[in-house]
């Protein structure tokens, strides 16, 4: 096949509007496997939060990957291997906990497979937990909740608030963290030159491929890296128009098989 791998965005593109992969959009991916193609579930999402749909597609049973947290975390489903592995130190997440006492956002953080957060029943940290279905833990102060370096914080909030508030955070922790937004409301904080693209490239070096192997597929700003470095990048429908803009092909939405209908247009009637 002319793409060896395709790097999937969950939330707004494999996923429809209700959190599912749709039996088209599954049977493409299923063929595009059997025929020797790799899949990488390369989300925001912790690595717990993914798992499910790698077990739903059979990832471990092909050989494909999980890219968790934006790209922190890179896990081999076949072997179970972590293969990439960067986290925030304790010292950058307390002062992450401390801009979102400061500017009045939520803040979630994310240890084995427990979500911690101090404002459990804030609306977009509920909308969290119920993307990962993973337990969420109300605590009294999240800096201190923590034992260990983690992957990445969480800031939640409302889209206005949360476009401030990333550029207050950019401004106050200069380029020793990575901040993006996944969605509107949702501000990524992850290890300094983490990013999606970053840890394909390392997966792509260690199977011995190449950009040019891969289709990236997205719709969020955390997107954008993985989108132009791929390629073929590709965006949803509906993408931000930031992130069409920047794809070599805008296939259907994720309500309409987008992600089908880029093995078909792209793999299966080139192979």
């Amino acid at each position: 096949m002319n793409y060896k791998m395709i790097a999937l965005d969950l939330d707004g593109t494999l996923t429809n509007s209700d959190k599912i992969v749709t039996p088209e959009t599954k049977e493409a991916l299923f063929h595009y496997q059997k025929h020797g193609g790799k899949i990488v579930l390369a989300s925001g999402r912790p690595t717990q939060g993914i798992v499910p749909i790698a077990e739903e597609l059979e990832l471990e049973k092909n050989g494909g990957y999980i890219l968790a947290f934006n790209g922190s975390r890179i896990v081999d489903c076949k072997t179970g291997e972590v293969m990439f592995n960067q986290t925030l130190n304790m010292e950058q997440t307390a002062k992450l906990h401390a801009l979102a006492q400061k500017f009045s956002v939520n803040i979630l953080t994310y240890e084995g497979d427990t979500i911690y957060t101090e404002e459990d029943q804030e609306p977009y940290a509920s909308l969290e937990q119920r993307i990962t279905k993973m337990p969420m833990v109300k605590v009294d102060d999240i800096s201190k909740a923590v034992s260990m370096p983690v992957n990445k914080c969480l800031m939640t909030g409302e889209p206005e608030k949360i476009a401030y508030v990333e550029e207050q955070v950019k401004r106050a922790m200069g380029d020793s963290i990575n901040a993006y937004r996944s969605q509107d409301f949702f501000l990524e904080l992850v290890p300094q030159n983490v990013d999606k693209a970053a840890s394909l490239d390392s997966l792509l070096k260690k199977l011995k491929l190449e950009s040019t192997d891969l289709i990236a597929c997205g719709d969020g700003f955390n997107d954008l890296s993985m989108i132009k470095y791929a390629g073929l990048g590709v965006a949803m429908s509906n993408a931000h128009l930031d992130i069409r803009k920047a794809a070599d092909f805008i296939t259907l939405s994720n309500d309409e098989d987008g992600v089908a209908h880029v093995l078909e247009k792209f793999v299966f009637h080139a192979a």
